[in-house]
C-alpha cells in the first residue's frame, strides 16, 4: 500500500509539473471570482491557472506588457486603447466576457434632482473611465458636454453645469472610500461590489446593458494565440460562466457573449 501511495503521489506531482502555468492579473470582484470559478475546468485541460489580484488599473497592464504575467482580466477596450496609446504598449484583446454597468452613488441624496448647488462630485481620474462618468452624468441631465459621444471627455468639456457641480478626479479605487465625504461618486462596478454596494439597488443612475464597455481578457501579441490563453478565453465564453455571472451578480454584472 505504501508503494502504491508513493507511486500515486509521484504521478500527481508529474501531472502538476506537466500542466502549463498561466498567470493572470485581475481585480478582485468580479474578475478574480470568475477566474477562480473556471480554475478547476482549466486544470482538467492541462492549464494551471494562477490568479494575481491587483487593486489598481495600471500594474496589471504593465506586468503583462513586461512579460512578468501572461494575461489580465479587468478592463474594457476603450481603457486598453488609451493605455496602449499613452504607454507605447501593444496589448491585445483576446475575448469579451462581461459588462459592468457604471453607476452614480450617494449617501447624502436619494436622487440626482436632489443634488444641491455646488455639490461635490468625484469621478475616476483615468481618461476613459472619467469620460465614461461624464457621459453618464450628461445622460442623466446633470451636465452638458461639448461632444456627448466622446469617451475621453474631461471636466473642461462641460458646456452646461446648471448646479455648478464641483467635479473632482480621483483614482478609481479610492472612490468608494470617499463616498461618505461627497455628494455623488461615479464608481466602476468592480469597486462598487467590493465596497458592498448593489448597483441595481444603490445606484442613482446606471448604464444600461447595452453599454459598449465590455470587460475583456487581454494578452500580448506574442502569446494571445497560445494554447493556454485560448483555452482560458474559451471557458470564459462558456455557458457555465454565463450562468455563474447571472446567478452570482444578479444584474450587477451582465454576460457579453
Amino acid at each position: 500500500m505504501r508503494i502504491l501511495l508513493t507511486a500515486l503521489a509521484a504521478f500527481a506531482a508529474l501531472s502538476v509539473q506537466a500542466a502549463e502555468r498561466l498567470q493572470v492579473a485581475a481585480t478582485a470582484v468580479p474578475h478574480a471570482e470568475i477566474l477562480e470559478f473556471v480554475r478547476p475546468v482549466l486544470a482538467e485541460d492541462g492549464v494551471d491557472l494562477q490568479v494575481k489580484v491587483f487593486t489598481d488599473y495600471v500594474q496589471p497592464n504593465v506586468q503583462v506588457a513586461e512579460g512578468r504575467l501572461d494575461a489580465n482580466f479587468f478592463q474594457h477596450q476603450p481603457y486598453l486603447d488609451e493605455f496602449n496609446r499613452s504607454r507605447g504598449t501593444a496589448l491585445v484583446s483576446v475575448a469579451g466576457v462581461h459588462i459592468e454597468p457604471f453607476g452614480a452613488y450617494s449617501r447624502r441624496v436619494d436622487s440626482l434632482e436632489a443634488l444641491p448647488e455646488r455639490a461635490e462630485v468625484v469621478i475616476p481620474n483615468d481618461a476613459t473611465n472619467g469620460g465614461r462618468a461624464l457621459l453618464l452624468l450628461a445622460q442623466g441631465g446633470v451636465i452638458g458636454l461639448a461632444d456627448p459621444d466622446s469617451i475621453t471627455a474631461t471636466p473642461r468639456d462641460i458646456t452646461d453645469n446648471p448646479k455648478r457641480l464641483r467635479i473632482r478626479e480621483l483614482e478609481a479605487a479610492t472612490l468608494p472610500r470617499v463616498l461618505n465625504q461627497v455628494h455623488l461618486a461615479l464608481i466602476n462596478t468592480n469597486y462598487a461590489l467590493e465596497a458592498g454596494l448593489n448597483p441595481g439597488e444603490d445606484a442613482l443612475l446606471i448604464e444600461g446593458a447595452e453599454s459598449p464597455y465590455v470587460n475583456i481578457l487581454v494578452a500580448r501579441e506574442d502569446n494571445a494565440t497560445s494554447e493556454a490563453v485560448q483555452k482560458l478565453a474559451a471557458v470564459l465564453n462558456s455557458e457555465a460562466v454565463r450562468a455563474f455571472i447571472k446567478e452570482r451578480y444578479q444584474g450587477a454584472v451582465v454576460p457579453a457573449f
